[in-house]
């Protein structure tokens, strides 16, 4: 379901079985009314109080909803220190875990995106602080830009109670901070599975930088990711799908 505002209707949805190429995007932009409304705030959250030691250093995940899932892919696919970035869907089960199933908003998921990071190169907080800066608006309840619906929430999935521990003393920092000019509405619950979306949604915007909807609301997370966090940044991605090529 897409958010209004005024005459302007976008979102990120598109009813599709396979990947869409380049001349099919391309059409599909130029039907598309480009919202009136600015895009979602870049802003740079306080460095995280609270975090986690590497410990041994092995592999650590992090799974995060933040609205549409390919902006939000697409921002840590950037991040150094992070090894994959998976586009899919969290918060219900495997049975409904579908694109056009998810999209009805009933099914308890939401749109996200399951990290892989080494902790001695990007820590949990390190993560969050990008996640609340650049990768979503977390006063936003149940939408997210011009997307509305449950599936387009806020909310970390805490794999342990360190995770959860870290999530919730850095919402509490950042609400007192007072970088937004509402509360924050981001929740944190345990982690309860991730599910890969479809390949087509795998590194959407690194395939389609041209596509109406992420030059317009996705594509300045990643300049603000480049501008707020130049030591971190990494100006080539790494893939969910290495070699996989956009049509």
């Amino acid at each position: 379901m897409s958010k209004s505002r005024g005459n302007a209707v976008t979102n990120c949805q598109f009813s599709s079985g396979r990947r869409i190429g380049l001349p099919g995007l391309a059409l599909l932009g130029a039907m598309l009314v480009m919202p009136a409304m600015a895009a979602e705030p870049i802003v740079f959250a306080p460095a995280p109080a609270a975090d986690i030691a590497p410990g041994d250093g092995s592999l650590q995940t992090a799974v995060l909803s933040g609205g549409c899932f390919w902006g939000v892919q697409g921002v840590y696919e950037h991040v150094k220190g992070v090894t994959k970035v998976w586009a899919g869907y969290a918060g219900g089960s495997a049975a409904t875990a579908q694109y056009e199933t998810v999209s009805g908003g009933n099914t308890g998921h939401a749109e996200s995106v399951k990290i892989t990071y080494d902790p001695k190169q990007i820590t949990y907080g390190k993560i969050l602080q990008i996640f609340f800066s650049v990768a979503t608006n977390p006063t936003e309840l149940n939408y997210q830009g011009p997307d509305e619906g449950t599936q387009y929430r806020s909310e970390i999935w805490a794999m342990n109670a360190d995770q959860a521990r870290v999530a919730k003393a850095y919402i509490a920092q950042v609400d007192a901070a007072h970088l937004f000019s509402a509360p924050i509405v981001t929740r944190v619950d345990p982690y309860r599975g991730f599910y890969p979306a479809e390949d087509y949604h795998q590194d959407f915007l690194v395939h389609n930088p041209d596509y109406d909807y992420i030059a317009y609301n996705d594509i300045p997370k990643v300049q603000g990711l480049q501008k707020l966090f130049p030591g971190i940044y990494a100006s080539t991605p790494v893939l969910a799908l290495p070699g996989k090529s956009a049509s």
